[in-house]
């Protein structure tokens, strides 16, 4: 194919290719030559264009197929566009010849059709230069179309379409010419012209004045034929055409008129009329609109009204929003008056009522819903209103007229129902598609919706009366506010009118509507509703046989009550289950003897009321049923069943009862039947075996009544069918944007739609997807599909030998009947027998013995030969399932075998289509059957039969069939893709256009092709770039195909190729196809369009954004969508689609389309996004109930205030105009998503510093904190609103700003942050949620906001903050208010939400309150420490911090004991379900005992914060709780809202504040142990920690630890939990935590421990000592017991965090006791953090344990800290110590200062064990396996010296163990680091002064010399650098230290040794100022030290001195040097030591 890539065609190697071959090498070089022909030089064009000309003419020649010809018309135009256009008048005349060649034969007629497309494209792109040619060639072409067959006319028609599309007005003398053409055209047998013909009169319109203004009723007449028996294509072209010529007949202004004489402009009225016209009288006759033209008598066809409405549709679009918006009352009178008593032709029977009445709400919603914002909805919501109330005014007269007969006869009333039906639909669509913001609408007093709606449901029409209901569930959905108060409203009017009977039915209808839509409001309704409506559903029931005028309408009612009542949930119906079951038992008489003489007793009307009532109640079992399944237990079942029997007994008899009582019971022995099959079909068929016989009888029956006319093949059979196979059927299933008036072609002429008025239960119902009102079909429809179902539940649970009896009666019936009746019999048994085929498959069953196959199989055939395409489908579809319910190889290949014979011989089209099908069909279900060979077969037929040119349809079945098989094949169809790939290439090249269903077909071929060859298309060898070629190829076919569902395949396939490709599939090219069609008005392309976008931006969003914007820039053709990519991006256009977008899935694909760019590019196109979603939600600003942003309350603020709510309204016309608040919504949502996607992105977007120095490094850059003020604002915006779903997002935006930049400081104003300066405009968007009448849902996330803002300490000034707090201050009150005060327009959990979410948000700012004051008195112990000067800022921070504390404290009173109730509620909520008896009978102090469940959710939300705030209060009080008058005392029911109220004497005895303490501790206790021992793994960290922080709290007060130190059980088990927290959370803040507790535990059992001792101690005083008992763990014999033992607690915890961050110390791992230590290694900083503290408690076990416990802990213990000392000793520089180190010699010099180690029993263990310890240290020096360690000798050296100093003496003053630690010593002082030698002269010192001289005299002896020797060295290397120094500091220090110890004799010689050496350091004052800083630091030092020295022993210096004078002489130069530098520095400064910095400080001292 690479040959083809050049601009001349390439002859030589199109010569050597086969024939199949060449057509396809033509056509990728003409698709090459296409996009190059633009890009190329115009001199190379022009060099080469002669020859290019003829190429392409010659290719005319030869037979070109539709695509190719299109290709070679648009490449000669752009060929003549670019080079010379002498040439292009032969080509023309070419051309021309061509068409007027006499050749008719079939081979010619594609070489004529090439020359007419080419005529086409030449004048529509070279237009006006082709100027005067344009007569003759198009008289030329209209000649030509006399005698030209179907393709031709097609084609000259878009021929002649593109000729005046180029022309322009210049084609005027041929306009009458072509539009006389066109208009026969446009009534042509053959859709696909008269498509074509509409497309050609829509372009002529634009110029030819007379199509809409002489001509224009003409032309509408014209449009009305065409549609007569149109397809669906046809009527969008047409109706496109009638209403652009009409609109623009309105709109056409008046100066062109004047200029052209003849034209005259109509008003709005006659252009509707002359729609009307078509409406109401079709295509026949015609009168002038103006006179009566209701004369005639023939009913209008479908299709013509269906047309019309769809023309009225594009005739108000084409006008646009505005237009609408000013002539809505005009249009809405119109539209409700053609269904109105004018035109009663138009209603005459039922059906044609129910379908005019769709039609005026298909173009009320398509227009109201679809071109009009938020504002103008809710103007045409009055507007219908107020033509309701006009209605409303008319019937009332005719009401109150008294005489009853004549007012039921009127024909006005029963004429006004359509009108109101249609009104209040629409009233209803409205008020749901605004949501809660159309509350203004309904505040409106001078409107009165409520009222209007509410007044109709009295109307004596029952059509009106369910509509009205249905209005008002939809008000109730919008704004649940509502749903209560008209509840309330109904029920009261319901009793107060029962004798009225349309009272009695309208209200039920409007309470069964309301109690529909509480699944709809998440915040429910209260729950004595249900008791109010049961009460008065009984109350009816019992009352209706009071009055015969009204009890089948009570009855009716009672039973919808009842059954509507079913949809609210088992919480709501455990609760009146068993009054229901009374009910249901009573319905029906107990016994068949019962039965039989109520048959002899009733007449008509009491059967008529007796089974309305049985219907009724079985229709509220079923509700039961399907909506309460949690509660049908065994014994529910049980009681349900025994009526069962009877109502099936009953169902037999009916025929027999309807002989008896005459017609007036067939409908309601209907609804019976159909209540009762349904019921059947969801109750297990176990519970009624018995009566399997008698029901199937019935059912077969049903099926085979000869009375039932109706066919319902087309309700019946689709469901049963492939969804794929329906694409087979035309455009007739497909979902379309006109479904809803589509549906009603589909059904045939005597069904309509469905209706609300046949089945008045479903208005509970929720309406099918897409539906705004639901449609149960009429009775006897709805009948035979119950029948089907439950057919197919019971039929596969009979015995095999009871099915061949029953399938012989079906098909005997099948024979008898003939004809259509034939039709309607075998589709009904098809159905059922198919739905029988499901249910045995799903339930894995078996079909029977082969006698039972003949007949299925006899069944299926028949039906697979049937006319109906759809009976075929569904027989293919159940051959299929046959097939895998026998499970048989042979009878499988038998079934195959049929087909092939059948489809070898058969040569008519039925048997063709079906049995191809039905090979197709059974690959899908048993997956490929199996042998090759078969495959082969199969493969070879149905590639014969897609050749078969003669007829389509073999075709597009034989395709489909193929493209089954292709997708179940699998790799065995690898064989065929070559072939196949051609043959679909082959077909796309030679198909007619108009042949859409075939290119349909194909697509779905290529389709599966592309899935088969899969990842395998990435190759790169000849065969695979061929197929991947052919695959392209076919793609850009379908792309250039003039049906849009073609189209939409081309996109898939794309789609496919990309995913296993993307490096083969052009991007540019599919997004700039993506952009044309994303508007298209074809709903499946658009679907396509976007799933493959949303596939492209996963990978590639930024690439795909930016080739849309490229793609519409370049795009000079008439391209003009509807949205505007140009400015907003593609991400834009998407946003306003969204908008428009009416298709849920469509909806959902464009979010994840926006989800995924917004994740991939919304970093670095910050700006434009943020921008993007400002304008969604500034552009209903205007609408914004700014105004309710109440500034009156700030007399210092309102200046920021005003600033806030002043929005600069720009005047420019904004991208989005009006968009829905669905949208804001989701556009709020992206903004939380952008700040997430940034928080990942680096920290300079939550830095403003960082932020503005990178922007100006890079202006380019940007940066989120730069847009601070636009984040606020859109979130004020959004919180704002009237939507209540937006204030929620615009809260919960607030929420995540105030939370990510509360911390960003500003940089301008240093200690500022830099969200400060937005206070205001958070205060005023939180204001309005705290509203009276807010929801509670947005007053609950307000809370979250406020509690929020308070917290994060941006604002630091009290008075600013008292704004927010005091919205918090007001929320309490309500809570105080108590459950009386509650709104009862919700569920009760709705308040216990928002009870809860107050008491967080308070616990949230009392938890930050008490850590901030904790803070600061660490803050301020610490400047207390430093200075003692407070400074002023200090003193400010302080003020703020204890401020909000004070602010809290006023409240604590209150809050502590709500706290405590909400507690406890949750601790009673938390217990397991079999403790259920023990809950408060009537519920919680926020919960009420009904609604349990709902409340659940809420307390687990906010708990752990309350907790940790209760814990934290009782720390503060010290769990000293308040005198007992106050009540808190009385903790079982806690003072809150529900006991407030109640008087002392109901509550339980006043209980002692030592038993409330225990009930408190216990609660809290309770709540923690619960939730740790097994946090669900979703529990959010944050409710852990706090969980664990409030246990700190609590322990630190003495009182609870007293009652966990003498429990031990409740220690161990506590510790148990924490345990196991630590092993499955690896969070280290956690653990961190939880260590701490285990700290706090083992403190209160030492404090337990400590006091029993000294108690004892007290008691015995006098005794001997040694008989006191023994205390702590392990008595007197040393044993723990795991499981019991506090202490093997808090061991097991310690080591499971101490092996887990050092596994080495772990003895298994390490393979032997003792452990080969590895390189010591440095812990993170949180991994230290957890050993040391690990080890703080390790160090304090001891104390817990008596003497001979210690002595059982110690060994591991020791094992543990010396560990850890020996596996981190890292050397840092500096000689500083790890952390880990520091802490584990802390806890060393806590243990072995530990009392255990002295006491009498354990002295002697304890000596032994701390010896081998030392050893163990010791032996940390030695090499391991040969090689040196790498330890820190400092630490090993710090870790002896704690061992010989804070032990008893014995331990460490054996021979071999002090000589062993003089050694390392001596090591030390010989090693090169002057950090060692420092650090060990230290050591000593300390050493060397301890007081036990049995301990120091060693050391001093063995290192005392060696310290001196060392000092005299340093005599001659002076030190270099401080270090050195310090050095020499410390043993100058220690020698001196040594003198003073010394005993008097030894002592002279000691200072004899030091003095010299000192005086040795000094300098004379020559030297002093030329020496070094470390030379002269020593001077300086020795200086001092000789003078204190001197004094101190002045017999000895004085000796010295004179034995030496020239140190006498130093000395004094010396002295007199340093007097004189003391005068030059006028102020004596000491000379700083330089090495204090530097030397180590640790954290502790160890000694």
């Amino acid at each position: 194919m690479e040959l083809a890539h050049s601009l001349l065609l390439n002859e030589e190697a199109y010569n050597h290719l086969g024939e199949f071959q060449k057509a396809e090498f033509i056509f990728e070089w003409l698709r090459f030559l296409e996009k190059l022909l633009p890009v190329t030089s115009r001199a190379d064009v022009r060099e080469k264009q002669k020859k290019l000309a003829e190429q392409l003419i010659s290719l005319l020649n030869s037979s070109p197929g539709p695509p190719t010809r299109r290709l070679i018309a648009k490449n000669l135009a752009i060929l003549y566009s670019i080079g010379d256009t002498f040439s292009v008048y032969q080509t023309v005349d070419k051309c021309n010849e061509l068409i007027r060649s006499k050749d008719d034969s079939p081979s010619y007629l594609p070489t004529k059709l090439a020359a007419v497309v080419c005529l086409g494209y030449l004048y529509k792109k070279l237009g006006r230069i082709l100027g005067n040619s344009f007569t003759d060639t198009v008289g030329n072409v209209l000649k030509a179309m006399k005698n030209a067959e179907s393709q031709g006319r097609y084609e000259i028609m878009l021929g002649l379409q593109n000729i005046l599309n180029g022309l322009g007005a210049a084609a005027t003398p041929c306009h009458r010419d072509i539009y006389k053409a066109a208009r026969s055209c446009l009534t042509d047998r053959s859709m696909a012209v008269r498509c074509a013909a509409a497309k050609c009169l829509l372009e002529l319109q634009k110029e030819a004045v007379f199509m809409w203004s002489t001509d224009l009723d003409s032309v509408a007449t014209l449009c009305f034929k065409s549609f007569d028996g149109s397809n669906y294509d046809v009527r969008i072209a047409v109706s496109k055409l009638l209403g652009t010529v009409l609109a623009r007949a309105v709109t056409c202004k008046q100066a062109t008129a004047s200029a052209r004489q003849n034209v005259r402009k109509i008003s709005l009225d006659e252009a509707m009329e002359l729609l009307a016209t078509g409406f109401l009288r079709g295509s026949s006759g015609f009168l002038r609109a103006s006179g009566d033209i209701l004369k005639g008598i023939s009913s209008v066809s479908r299709d013509i009204r269906v047309g019309v409405t769809q023309a009225y549709v594009v005739f108000v679009s084409t006008l646009g929003g505005q237009w609408l918006e000013r002539n809505f009352s005009a249009l809405l009178s119109h539209i409700l008056d053609l269904v109105s008593q004018s035109h009663p032709k138009a209603i005459q029977t039922q059906m044609d009522a129910i379908c005019c009445r769709r039609c005026i709400s298909f173009i009320l919603r398509a227009t109201v819903g679809g071109l009009l914002g938020e504002k103008a909805q809710i103007a045409a919501a009055k507007e219908i209103c107020q033509a309701i109330w006009k209605l409303k005014k008319v019937v009332d007269v005719v009401m109150s007229d008294g005489n009853l007969e004549t007012r039921i006869g009127t024909t006005d009333v029963t004429a006004s129902q359509h009108v109101l039906v249609c009104a209040l639909h629409e009233l209803g669509s409205i008020i749901h598609g605004l949501g809660t913001t159309a509350a203004p609408l309904l505040q409106d007093s001078s409107t009165g919706v409520l009222d209007a709606v509410i007044s109709v449901i009295l109307h004596p029409s029952i059509s009106v009366r369910l509509a009205a209901a249905w209005c008002l569930r939809c008000i109730a959905v919008a704004l649940p506010s509502y749903v209560s108060p008209l509840l309330d409203r109904c029920i009261e009017r319901l009793s107060a009118l029962k004798s009225s009977p349309e009272a009695v039915t309208g209200y039920s209808f409007a309470v069964a509507a309301l109690l529909g839509a509480v699944k709809h409001c998440p915040l429910g309704i209260p729950h004595g509703k249900g008791k109010v409506i049961m009460t008065v559903a009984e109350d009816l029931l019992c009352s209706a046989s009071q009055n015969s005028r009204i009890s089948i309408q009570r009855t009716q009612a009672g039973w919808l009550l009842v059954a509507s009542l079913m949809t609210l949930g088992p919480a709501v119906v455990q609760h009146y289950l068993p009054r229901m079951l009374l009910l249901w038992k009573c319905v029906f008489p107990l016994s068949p003897k019962d039965l039989e003489t109520e048959r002899s007793r009733g007449d008509s009307f009491t059967w008529q009321v007796t089974l309305e009532g049985r219907a009724g109640a079985l229709c509220a079992i079923k509700t039961f049923v399907s909506y309460c399944g949690g509660l049908l237990t065994d014994e529910v079942i049980q009681r349900l069943l025994p009526p069962l029997p009877c109502a099936v007994d009953l169902l037999t008899r009916l025929p027999s009862i309807h002989k008896m009582y005459g017609n007036a019971l067939k409908t309601p022995s209907m609804i019976y039947r159909h209540r009762l099959y349904e019921l059947l079909a969801l109750l297990p068929p176990k519970t009624y075996e018995g009566k399997f016989c008698a029901i199937l009888k019935e059912l077969v029956a049903d099926f085979t009544a000869t009375d039932n006319q109706m066919a319902a093949s087309t309700f019946l059979l689709p469901p049963l069918c492939h969804q794929d196979d329906l694409l087979l059927l035309g455009p007739f299933l497909q979902e379309t944007d006109h479904r809803f008036i589509e549906e009603q072609l589909l059904l045939g002429s005597n069904i309509a739609g469905g209706s609300l008025e046949y089945d008045p239960y479903s208005i509970y119902e929720k309406a099918a997807e897409g539906d705004s009102v639901p449609k149960p079909l009429p009775p006897a429809l709805s009948v035979i599909s119950a029948a089907v179902r439950l057919f197919g539940v019971i039929f596969s649970h009979v015995a095999e030998s009871q099915r061949l009896q029953v399938l012989e009666k079906l098909l005997a019936s099948i024979k008898q009947t003939k004809g259509a009746r034939q039709q309607t019999v075998q589709a009904n048994i098809v159905s059922a027998f198919s739905s029988f085929l499901k249910h045995l498959a799903s339930c894995k069953g078996n079909l029977g013995p082969e006698e039972v196959r003949r007949p299925a199989l006899t069944l299926v055939m028949g039906a697979l030969e049937s006319n109906n395409p759809l009976l075929r489908c569904a027989a293919a579809e159940s051959l299929a399932r046959l097939a895998q319910v026998v499970a048989d190889s042979a009878f499988t290949a038998g079934l195959a075998q049929v087909s092939f014979d059948k489809l070898k011989s058969a040569r008519d089209v039925v048997s063709r289509t079906g049995h191809s099908l039905a090979l197709g069909s059974l690959y899908r279900y048993l997956g490929g059957i199996g042998s090759t060979q078969h495959l082969n077969a199969c493969v070879g037929i149905l590639y014969t039969l897609s050749q078969d040119s003669t007829s389509p349809d073999v075709q597009t079945w034989a395709l489909h069939s193929l493209s089954l098989i292709i997708d179940s094949a699998g790799p065995l169809y690898h064989v065929h893709v070559e072939p196949t790939l051609s043959l679909v290439v082959m077909l796309l090249l030679t198909v007619p256009p108009a042949y859409a269903e075939v290119h349909q077909s194909l697509g779905r071929c290529l389709n599966a092709l592309i899935t088969t060859l899969g990842p395998e298309l990435q190759g790169s060898n000849t065969a695979v770039s061929a197929l991947r070629t052919s695959c392209l190829l076919g793609c850009a076919m379908m792309q250039d195909n003039p049906d849009c569902l073609v189209q939409a395949q081309a996109i898939s396939c794309l789609q496919q190729l990309h995913m296993f490709a993307p490096r083969h599939v052009n991007l540019s090219s599919l997004v700039s196809c993506l952009c044309v069609n994303l508007c298209s008005c074809y709903l499946l392309l658009r679907r396509a369009v976007l799933a493959c976008l949303r596939q492209l931006v996963q990978r590639e969003a930024a690439e795909v954004s930016e080739h849309a914007v490229a793609f519409v820039k370049d795009c000079r053709e008439d391209f003009t969508p509807d949205i505007n990519i140009r400015e907003v991006g593609l991400e834009g256009a998407l946003l306003s689609l969204l908008d428009k977008e009416l298709d849920q899935r469509l909806c959902q694909d464009i979010k994840e389309t926006l989800s995924h760019m917004l994740t991939s590019v919304a970093v670095e196109k910050l700006s434009f996004w943020l921008k993007l979603c400002k304008d969604v939600l500034a552009a209903s600003a205007d609408f914004t109930s700014v105004a309710s942003v109440d500034t009156t309350q700030e007399e210092e603020g309102t200046k920021e205030d005003d600033d806030v709510l002043t929005f600069e309204s720009d005047e420019r016309s904004h991208p989005f105009t009006n968009p829905k608040w669905s949208t804001r919504v989701f556009a709020a949502e992206c903004v939380c998503k952008i700040i997430s996607h940034c928080e990942n992105a680096g920290r300079a977007h939550f830095d403003i510093a960082l932020a503005q120095e990178r922007k100006q490094r890079d202006s380019r850059g940007d940066f989120l904190v730069l847009h601070l003020a636009d984040l606020i604002r859109m979130a004020f915006m959004a919180a704002t609103d009237h939507s209540d779903q937006l204030r929620l997002s615009g809260l919960q935006t607030l929420l995540v700003v105030v939370r990510r930049f509360a911390s960003v400081p500003e940089p301008e104003f240093p200690g500022h942050v830099i969200l400060e300066q937005y206070q205001a405009n958070v205060g005023a968007a939180l204001r309005p949620a705290f509203a009276p009448e807010t929801p509670p849902d947005v007053t609950a996330k307000a809370c979250q906001v406020c509690s929020a803002w308070i917290a994060s300490g941006v604002v630091s000034d009290l008075n600013d903050l008292r704004r927010v707090h005091q919205l918090l201050i007001s929320s309490l009150t309500k809570v105080q208010a108590g459950k009386e005060a509650q709104s009862q327009l919700y569920n009760e959990s709705a308040s216990t939400m928002e009870i809860l979410a107050v008491l967080k948000a308070w616990a949230e700012v009392y938890i930050v309150a008490v850590e901030r004051e904790k803070k600061q008195s660490d803050a301020h112990k610490q400047t207390l420490t430093i200075t003692n000067s407070t400074d002023e800022s200090y003193r400010d921070f302080t003020s703020s911090a204890d401020g909000l504390l004070d602010l809290v404290q006023a409240d604590l009173g209150t809050l502590s004991k709500l706290w405590l109730a909400a507690l406890q509620d949750f601790a009673l909520l938390t217990l397991p379900s079999e403790y259920a008896s023990q809950l408060p009978v009537e519920g919680g102090a926020f919960y009420t005992a009904e609604t349990i469940e709902n409340a659940r959710p809420h307390y687990h939300n906010s708990w752990a914060l309350i907790l940790y705030a209760t814990a934290l209060w009782l720390t503060s009080t010290g769990f000293l709780v308040v005198d007992p008058d106050e009540g808190v005392t009385n903790l079982s029911r806690p003072v809150t809202p529900t006991t407030m109220c109640q008087d002392s004497s109901s509550r339980a005895a006043v209980k002692s504040p030592e038993d409330v303490n225990t009930d408190i501790f216990h609660l809290i206790l309770g709540i923690s142990v619960e939730f740790l021992c097994s946090p669900r793994s979703d529990s959010a960290m944050e409710n852990i920690t706090a969980c664990l922080h409030a246990l700190q709290a609590f322990l630190d007060v003495p009182w609870p630890r007293s009652k966990i130190g003498g429990d031990q059980e409740l220690g161990v088990e506590l510790l148990n939990v924490l345990h196991r927290l630590i092993l499955t959370r690896e969070s280290p803040d956690i653990q961190l935590a939880t260590l701490e507790v285990v700290r706090q535990i083992l403190f209160a059992a030492q404090e337990h421990v400590r006091e029993k001792r000294r108690s004892a101690e007290v008691d015995d005083g006098a005794a001997e000592k040694e008989t006191l008992p023994e205390f702590g763990e392990g008595k007197d014999t040393g044993g723990l017991v795991p499981g019991k033992s506090l202490v093997f607690a808090t061991l097991e915890l310690c080591v499971c965090i101490l092996v887990r961050q050092l596994p080495q110390l772990n003895p298994k791992v390490t393979g032997s006791p003792a452990v080969k230590a590895g390189k010591p290694q440095l812990l993170s900083e949180s991994g230290s953090r957890l050993v040391s503290a690990a080890l703080v408690i390790l160090s304090d076990i001891p104390s817990v344990c008596s003497p001979e416990g210690s002595v059982s802990v110690l060994p591991t213990i020791l094992y543990l800290i010396i560990g850890v000392l020996r596996e981190t000793a890292v050397k840092l520089p500096d000689g500083q110590l790890p952390l880990t180190v520091a802490a584990s010699l802390q806890a060393l010099k806590g243990i072995l200062s530990s009392p255990m180690a002295r006491a009498e029993k354990s002295r002697t263990a304890w000596t032994e064990l701390l010896r081998s310890a030392l050893v163990t240290v010791l032996d940390c020096w030695d090499p391991v396996d040969g090689a040196q360690q790498e330890l820190d000798e400092v630490s090993l050296l710090t870790a002896i010296t704690v061992f010989i100093l804070s032990t008893s003496p014995e331990v460490t003053t054996i021979e071999c163990l002090q000589k062993h630690c003089i050694e390392k010593f001596k090591i030390a002082l010989d090693s090169k680091d002057p950090v060692v030698q420092l650090k060990c002269y230290q050591l000593l010192l300390s050493i060397f002064q301890y007081p036990n001289r049995a301990v120091s005299y060693p050391y001093i002896h063995s290192l005392a010399p060696s310290i001196v020797g060392k000092l005299q060295e340093t005599e001659k290397t002076k030190p270099e650098n401080s270090a050195e120094l310090q050095v020499i500091q410390e043993g100058i220090k220690a020698v001196t230290a040594l003198i003073a110890i010394a005993e008097e004799e030894h002592r002279a010689y000691l200072v004899a040794c030091l003095l010299p050496l000192l005086i040795s350091f000094l300098l004379d004052e020559n030297s002093l100022g030329s020496a070094t800083n470390s030379a002269r630091n020593l001077h300086e030092f020795a200086l001092q030290n000789v003078m204190q020295i001197g004094p101190q022993y002045s017999s000895v210096f004085k000796k010295v001195m004179a034995s030496s004078p020239t140190m006498k002489a130093r000395l004094e130069s010396a002295v007199k040097g340093n007097q004189e530098s003391i005068k030059v520095k006028t102020t004596p400064k000491h000379a700083k030591n330089p090495g204090k910095s530097s030397s180590i400080q640790l954290k502790t001292n160890f000694f």
